[in-house]
């Protein structure tokens, strides 16, 4: 009965390092394998498991606490757990799976090896049998050559892994490989140990490789590096297909203990660059020195030690004795569309496309270039296009030997049309014309990457049309409604900016002449723009009604008398959404905190100087009323003394006239005799003088 339940119950799975790439995208993929059932269709874009199917496994995983990962496909996640921790949960799991493919230090191959041998010491208490997956790498193979030196294309297979000598970085790698081999051997045992030799692992927004992707999406450089020579053979595998590898481990339990997990390309480094730069990127590659990839910040030495492995491998046992629906059996150069669409898809590196119309003068350039800087996008305005046309294929024209004679001569007919049209034309090319150049702009890399903004152009629903509308409309069904339109190149988001006339005409008065002219804003020719614009609003079938059929709405927006636009700006940005790109690069980032920062500075500086300024005015100030306060204290003082005086001069008159007389006569007189007490002697003195008076 309980072996029935045990078969019955989802098996508990521990990952490690779940919130890394290899290990997030297996914790995936397992995550979503359904009880008895095969793995999921390699077609599918994100693994899902079937409606009401129960899931075959539970995810747990370790994570590490610095890491701010979505891991919602986890039943239990373990940040930065203490060892004792770690064991106990790994004792709970029917499945430990520890994954060194992608990590060249020390410490976690240090982690895995504690684990199968904390585990290998717990076998008498296991309460059922227990697996061990080690996800190693094929750099443990890296100096393994072929029996016979001649033949230098043979294919080594995992029958051979006895003599796999490995990388010398990879060492310890190779040394734990051995260890679960050894610690997980016995047709008794509790603990049954396999090691898969995962290939270097590609898809699901990349990791290894990212640097090319990256490069080659934002157009970084017009030649894609390849560092090195780019000549060695590179065993590789789709991380969807590392996991399918390990999922049927798990529920086939094959006899092979070690299994090479490669995929059948057997494409070089060039092979890889090449085909990424053509799908994503420029089209051109360049062969740089091994030791740019650091002076560049390209790649980390251990990373480049990945990408310089040279060899050629075949897993027979998965394709043999497993049921692998593969993702990318023959490789990602024959899948580079897919593996590009799933690139963008993960990263969320989606083009934002957008068109701004309006009248004149409403603002459309300043809202585009804002735009174009916010969303890291191209900014297209026809006048500059054509001109930049021009001087392109002037290059391609001028080029010489560096240019193929096809190219030239294209290039050449290109540009004597484009010449002939704007002759007979007094400068103004013919509308044809515009659009074959339009369209070569929309359908530009850069702008498949990136997206756009379309300043003031198409003007006219025919316009529209003529350059959205894909080149087999004409055998669409008469049924469907909806216009077939080429998705790649047509707006996705249409914003019409609005004002009255009297708006119009005072902001364009406002400016200074020499601006007006030069923007054709002079009174007459103004005019004569505004009232065309208002002509095409007002026809039968507008630009904006071409939207509208798409079912892609304009939306309307009055501008104000902000020349900083930021409510215009606030409603698009709403509109639109977030910024789908790698935005500012480490450099850029380094340069924009560089400037926050002096801004900061200046900013402490400028308030340090005004609180100085304010406490020197403030002590001025006090210095001048301490001052101003003295001297109405010593007026104070005079003015009290001549008071006292006059106030006093009365009374010395009195006493001078009518008590010092008689009072002088009797001190003289006391002088004279000289009495024992002299006060009774004056008093005496005084009386008998006031008697005789």
């Amino acid at each position: 009965m309980g072996d029935k339940k045990q078969q019955t119950r989802p098996k508990r799975i521990f990952i490690s390092d779940v919130d890394r790439y290899s290990s997030k995208h297996i914790a995936k993929f397992l995550s979503t394998c359904v009880a008895g059932e095969p793995p999921e269709d390699a077609g599918a874009e994100e693994p899902t498991a079937s409606a009401g199917g129960e899931p075959a496994f539970q995810i747990v995983g370790s994570v590490s606490a610095s890491r701010d990962e979505n891991t919602g496909f986890l039943l239990e996640q373990y940040a930065s757990p203490t060892r004792d921790e770690l064991l106990e949960q790994l004792l709970e799991c029917d499945v430990v799976v520890y994954n060194i493919s992608e990590n060249a230090t020390q410490q976690l191959v240090e982690e895995a090896t504690w684990a199968i041998t904390a585990l290998h010491a717990e076998l008498e208490n296991f309460k059922s049998r227990k697996m061990f997956i080690l996800v190693s790498t094929v750099m443990t193979w890296a100096m393994t050559k072929p029996q016979n030196p001649e033949e230098t294309e043979a294919l080594l297979t995992e029958e051979e892994f006895r003599r796999r000598r490995p990388h010398p970085s990879f060492k310890n790698h190779n040394n734990l490989e051995k260890l679960v081999l050894k610690l997980g051997r016995g047709k008794k045992s509790k603990l049954t140990g396999y090691v898969v030799a995962s290939g270097l692992q590609y898809g699901k927004g990349e990791n290894l490789f990212h640097y090319f992707f990256k490069v080659s999406w934002l157009m970084q450089f017009p030649e894609v590096p390849v560092f090195g020579q780019g000549t060695n053979r590179i065993p590789m595998i789709h991380i969807y297909d590392l996991a399918g590898v390990i999922q049927n481990i798990i529920e086939l339990r094959p006899k092979s203990k070690y299994i090479l997990a490669v995929d059948d390309s057997k494409n070089t480094l060039e092979d890889i660059v090449k085909m990424v730069s053509d799908t994503l990127g420029p089209g051109k590659i360049n062969k740089v020195p091994e030791q740019e990839a650091i002076a560049m910040r390209a790649f980390k030495p251990e990373e480049l030690e990945y990408l310089s492995i040279n060899l050629s491998l075949d897993a027979f046992i998965i394709k043999d004795s497993f049921s692998l629906r593969w993702t990318s059996e023959s490789g990602m150069v024959e899948n580079m569309e897919r593996i590009v669409e799933e690139y963008k898809d993960t990263r969320q590196l989606l083009p934002i496309r957008i068109c701004l119309v309006g009248p004149p003068s409403v603002g459309k350039t300043t809202v585009s270039e804002k735009l174009c800087n916010y969303y890291q996008i191209h900014h297209i305005k026809i006048k500059e296009l054509i001109e930049e046309k021009i001087e392109q294929l002037k290059e391609i024209v001028d080029g010489g030997d560096s240019v193929s004679e096809e190219v030239a001569a294209a290039a050449h007919t290109q540009l004597d049309n484009i010449n002939k049209s704007m002759e007979v034309n007094t400068g103004r090319l013919e509308e044809h014309l515009v659009f074959d150049i339009l369209q070569q702009k929309l359908n530009s890399k850069p702008c498949r990457n990136q997206g756009f903004v379309l300043d003031g152009f198409p003007k006219t629903y025919e316009q529209a049309k003529i350059i959205f509308t894909e080149e087999d409309a004409e055998s669409q069904d008469l049924m469907v409604k909806t216009p077939v339109y080429n998705k790649i190149i047509t707006p996705e988001h249409v914003i019409a900016l609005e004002a009255t006339d009297d708006f119009l005409m005072k902001r364009v008065q406002g400016l200074p002449e020499s601006v007006a002219q030069k923007m054709r804003y002079t009174q007459d020719e103004f005019l004569a723009r505004l009232m065309r614009y208002r002509q095409l609003s007002a026809a039968e079938e507008t630009l904006l009604d071409y939207f509208d059929e798409l079912e892609i709405q304009p939306e309307h927006i009055v501008t104000t008398d902000d020349p900083e636009y930021k409510e215009v700006m606030k409603k698009i940005t709403e509109m639109v959404g977030i910024p789908k790109n790698y935005g500012l690069s480490p450099e850029e980032q380094e340069e924009e905190d560089r400037k926050k920062e002096e801004k900061k500075k200046q900013k402490r500086a400028a308030e340090a100087a005004e609180r100085k300024r304010r406490n020197e005015a403030a002590l001025a100030e006090m210095a001048t009323q301490y001052e101003e306060w003295q001297k109405n204290l010593s007026e104070v003082k005079r003015q009290e003394h001549e008071l006292l005086e006059a106030h006093s001069l009365p009374l010395r008159n009195y006493l001078m006239k009518y008590v010092m007389p008689s009072l002088t006569e009797a001190m003289l007189e006391c002088c004279k005799f000289k009495p024992e007490d002299p006060v009774d002697f004056l008093a005496e003195h005084l009386l008998q003088s006031n008697q005789q008076d």
